[in-house]
């Protein structure tokens, strides 16, 4: 019996901890994107059908809702930045990422702060890094402008797939919203 019982325990141990791993909440997230000199503001969209296919075409993948939640943060009266989260399913588990865009909506910066894949899928902060100063183009892909990671191509594609819809989201409505 006690001998089940150990065994029992080692395995869940070893499930628990090659699993879900949540490294940041929202808030502090929130925090790192925005400096404490900074107001920030949640705003919502709701893409009609025409913004919606004009987005998915622009990002070229498709978008989970019409609805679009983000952070505004301004600093003296002048953007700070934008920051957005995304939930993805990588294989059959789903990650959460922040991406930053600085307010000329290039990327600041991309974070991991949940991810529920096994940890071996979980790409380094310098893969991430890469993001850095990027807008949607052609080569924001892996193989291409993005190195592909070995043994995670599901995860680099799905990383990539989510900046390049914030990005999209960012070029054809947040930045035409913000010259009106």
């Amino acid at each position: 019996m006690i001998r089940t019982i150990v065994i029992f325990s080692c395995l869940c141990l070893t499930t628990v901890s090659g699993q879900a791993q949540v490294f940041k909440t929202k808030e502090d997230a929130l925090r790192q994107a925005f400096p404490d000199s900074v107001q920030i503001e949640r705003r919502v969209l709701f893409l009609t059908d025409e913004q919606t296919d004009a987005v998915q075409k622009a990002a070229k993948s498709k978008l989970e809702s019409k609805i679009i939640t983000y952070y505004y943060g301004t600093h003296q009266d002048s953007v700070a930045g934008y920051a957005f989260f995304q939930t993805n399913v990588v294989r059959t588990k789903p990650e959460t990422i922040m991406t930053v865009l600085n307010s000329d909506g290039s990327v600041r910066f991309v974070e991991i702060l949940a991810f529920y894949e096994p940890l071996d899928y979980l790409p380094t902060p310098n893969w991430l890094h890469q993001f850095k100063q990027k807008i949607l183009s052609n080569q924001l892909w892996p193989k291409r402008g993005i190195h592909n990671i070995t043994g995670a191509t599901l995860t680099a594609q799905t990383t990539t797939q989510s900046v390049r819809k914030t990005l999209a989201i960012y070029d054809l409505i947040i930045s035409k919203e913000e010259q009106q």
